[in-house]
């Protein structure tokens, strides 16, 4: 695949994440953020004024590590927040090819749950030990918090901002969308057992962590994620046959 092909696709999917999101409702108004590397020191991101469901290939804005705009194909700009946050994890994070961050209304309600996220279902037991926490400092416009979330966030593809919201990463826009609504779920899935009032079945460790290391392979696996993500794809009436990688080879 040539480059511009690739990045064609990385802006593709990246889109196509940001209207799936709306679709869940899983966006905030204009607020929250899904980035894609397409380049060393170099990320796309949405224009501050868009809405989700609005987002294009088109529209996306280029920026690079210092916060500079590269290209801004709308003229609206960027939420520095969404900066301070996205930048301090690509930077820190090689693998972390895309980074999506929500404030979806259980993945807020959890947050502010001392307890955080229980394994009681099969969509949380995959975040397992697998799951960092990150305390809210405000909104994120101090450049020197992005230390103390690469530190909160460690090797996990996952993490709870308390009292904010979710934000998760993955080795492509598919990766990073798809682990997004099994974390939302499992958000969802846990408020509603707990709203019944009634005892909760627990699941002992070792059966959070044999389905933990189950969902692990599933996502290394050739196909796993690349099937969903064109399964997701097809909803918006984008047919994607061919195996899409949008892992940045780079190092």
């Amino acid at each position: 695949m040539s480059e511009d092909s690739r990045q064609q696709r990385i802006r593709r999917d990246l889109a196509a994440a940001y209207r799936l999101m709306a679709m869940d409702g899983m966006d905030d108004g204009i607020s929250t953020h899904i980035s894609a590397r397409v380049a060393p020191g170099r990320f796309l991101l949405n224009a501050f004024g868009l809405r989700f469901e609005e987002i294009t290939a088109d529209s996306l804005v280029t920026v690079d590590e210092h916060g500079q705009v590269l290209d801004d194909p709308t003229g609206l700009g960027i939420n520095p927040a969404g900066f301070t946050i996205h930048s301090a994890i690509h930077a820190a994070r090689p693998d972390a090819h895309c980074v999506l961050h929500s404030h979806s209304v259980a993945g807020v309600a959890v947050s502010c749950l001392e307890q955080g996220l229980e394994p009681l279902n099969q969509w949380a037991m995959q975040f397992y030990r697998r799951i960092g926490y990150h305390d809210y400092e405000g909104i994120a416009l101090d450049l020197d918090e992005r230390e103390r979330l690469v530190r909160d966030l460690g090797e996990h593809m996952s993490m709870i901002l308390r009292q904010h919201g979710l934000l998760v990463v993955g080795e492509s826009v598919g990766d990073a969308f798809l682990r997004m609504r099994d974390l939302e779920r499992s958000c969802q899935a846990q408020l509603a057992a707990q709203a019944t009032g009634a005892a909760l079945v627990s699941a002992s460790p070792e059966l959070c962590e044999k389905v933990a290391r189950q969902y692990d392979d599933w996502a290394a696996s050739p196909q796993g994620t690349e099937l969903a993500w064109r399964a997701e794809l097809r909803r918006l009436g984008i047919d994607a046959p061919a195996a899409s990688d949008n892992k940045d080879p780079s190092p």
